[in-house]
């Protein structure tokens, strides 16, 4: 009779033993462990297209469209997204070095500044909001799985609808949602130096798809529109508010990356240098996407007369049945690919660290995926002032987080961190009861400001007065609050001198001293005099029996 085993599902992952994670199961899995050589497959080519990728979403789309929508004009809607982009990649640029010169993702180099308890408060917050954003690009998703469907069988949009009204979603987005999910999920238990294939196709589909978009739009309204002639709504002090308000909203849409850019920069085979190709390239890119935009919905409102900030409400005009398909499919793609890079993983990797033994990015995504439905996102996009309000939120704290990192790292501890101490939670880093309380004043500095306006957007029938305009400007504040205090506090008032090193230790020095250890002195004993003065000679020697 055949012999029918069971399945070998284990609750606890694959934790191999290593120099990182011995005796630290707590602390780290093999996804958590910095990236090896040969684990390292990100090349520049591959670096371009990610970024690519993540612009070319409908978000980016909207910027532009959806300030406009509140009262600005065309002009200083792009003006606004290129200056957003080219503040917020200098900060890509540095934490993404951090990532590149050590190896490790965010949730453990955010250990250096906060302290390993400390760097808890960091990961929650943004793992919530990677959860959040993982649930408004799903959305997106959804809305293009619904025009695609059209395409093909048009009774799909007029079927019986049994979901109240109140809930702000009909019955065929509904399943279009689901659909958009279920497609997603393969991808999420993809390895992330393999997903740089999805992100390279992406960036060839989506912008062919997206400037026949464009041509479209000129040929179509003969190069203009009213958009173009339109002149602000706003002026004074309300324009003025308005225009830090979009801003902020535009930095909030990737402050995640701000943040977590390690976690795909750790696979870097490239020389650091190249990180600081961001600051040109991000705000041309994503400015260029905000005017197709532009011009997309401009051409949308002459042809048919409606001014729709919405992609998919444009290209479901459309009567050829092929072009709507097609058109669709380039943002559903868009939202397929952005949500894994900038949300899934970054959820993913932040999980693994709250959880390292039951949780691997693997299941981390997975578990990101199960959480969206929570988050009812169609009612965050109901309408275009909803969606700058829940950007805004988004960056209240992300803002302070990435000050810290960057400042730790490039000024506090002047590019000096101990790769191995990342993993000891009784090693340098450790500082007080496990918690930097510089990092957490400073944080509580940075949002604090932000908290009257942020609560109101929540709950608009509660009245924050001037407290409220804090907010409108709340990255920028909260970056900059945070970025003083934390550096007065860390070098001035009460410096972690117990954290200041005389050379930074790479995760390379390790893995090969570690291989010295295992291939030389457990194979010859002791080992010879000439390796043990090396060993002693270059601070090893302590390191290593520490760890044997």
């Amino acid at each position: 009779m055949p012999v029918f085993k069971k399945p070998n599902f284990a609750l606890k992952v694959e934790q191999p033993k290593s120099t990182f994670a011995e005796g630290n199961a707590r602390w780290t899995n093999k996804d958590l462990d910095p990236v090896p050589r040969h684990g390292r497959k990100w090349g520049v080519s591959s670096f371009l297209a990610y970024w690519i990728s993540d612009a070319f979403n409908a978000a980016t789309w909207q910027f532009a469209s959806s300030i406009i929508a509140i009262g600005l004009t065309w002009r200083e809607s792009l003006g606004i997204v290129a200056l957003s982009f080219f503040i917020i990649s200098f900060v890509i640029a540095l934490n993404g070095a951090i990532g590149v010169i050590h190896h490790v993702p965010f949730p453990v180099l955010a250990r250096a500044s906060w302290g390993f308890w400390g760097s808890y408060i960091a990961i929650i917050s943004r793992a919530i909001l990677a959860v959040f954003w993982f649930a408004i690009q799903n959305m997106n998703g959804a809305n293009s799985i619904r025009v695609m469907i059209a395409a093909i069988w048009p009774s799909f949009l007029t079927m019986h609808n049994g979901i109240p009204e109140s809930q702000g979603i009909e019955t065929n987005t509904l399943i279009s949602f689901f659909i958009f999910w279920v497609i997603s999920l393969p991808f999420l238990c993809i390895h992330p130096n393999n997903l740089r294939w999805l992100f390279m196709a992406k960036s060839i589909i989506v912008p062919i798809a997206w400037i026949a978009i464009l041509i479209w739009a000129f040929r179509s309204t003969g190069g203009g529109g009213e958009m173009f002639n339109q002149k602000a709504t706003l002026s004074g002090s309300a324009y003025s508010w308005a225009f830090l308000s979009s801003m902020t909203s535009v930095i909030g849409n990737y402050a995640t990356l701000s943040v977590n850019q390690a976690d795909f920069s750790r696979y870097s085979r490239v020389s650091v240098k190249w990180q600081i190709i961001y600051v040109p390239f991000l705000p041309l890119v994503f400015t260029f996407i905000a005017f197709i935009g532009i011009a997309a919905t401009s051409a949308g409102q002459i042809k048919y007369g409606e001014l729709d900030w919405d992609p998919m409400a444009l290209i479901a005009h459309w009567d050829n049945r092929a072009c709507r398909f097609f058109g669709a499919f380039s943002f559903a793609l868009a939202a397929l690919g952005v949500n894994i890079s900038a949300n899934s993983l970054s959820a993913a990797n932040d999980l693994t660290a709250l959880f390292p033994q039951y949780v691997n990015i693997r299941r981390g995504q997975l578990l990101c995926a199960i959480l969206a439905w929570a988050l009812v996102p169609w009612k965050i996009l109901k309408s275009a002032g909803n969606f700058l309000n829940f950007m805004a939120a988004y960056a209240v704290f992300l803002g302070p987080i990435a000050a810290i990192m960057v400042f730790d790292f490039w000024l506090v501890h002047k590019r000096k961190y101990d790769t191995l101490a990342l993993y000891q939670p009784h090693g340098i880093y450790r500082y007080t009861y496990g918690m930097n309380w510089r990092a957490v004043v400073a944080f509580v500095v940075g949002v604090a400001p932000n908290m009257p306006g942020f609560i109101q957007s929540i709950n608009p029938k509660i009245d924050a007065g001037v407290g409220a305009l804090p907010y409108h400007f709340g990255w920028l504040l909260g970056f900059t609050a945070t970025s003083l205090v934390y550096v007065v506090l860390s070098m001035l008032v009460a410096p972690p001198r117990e954290t200041f090193i005389d050379r930074a230790v790479l995760p390379d020095e390790v893995y090969d001293e570690q291989s010295i250890v295992h291939e030389g002195l457990s194979v010859h004993g002791s080992g010879s005099g000439d390796e043990e003065g090396r060993l002693e000679k270059t601070g090893w020697k302590a390191k290593m029996n520490r760890i044997l």
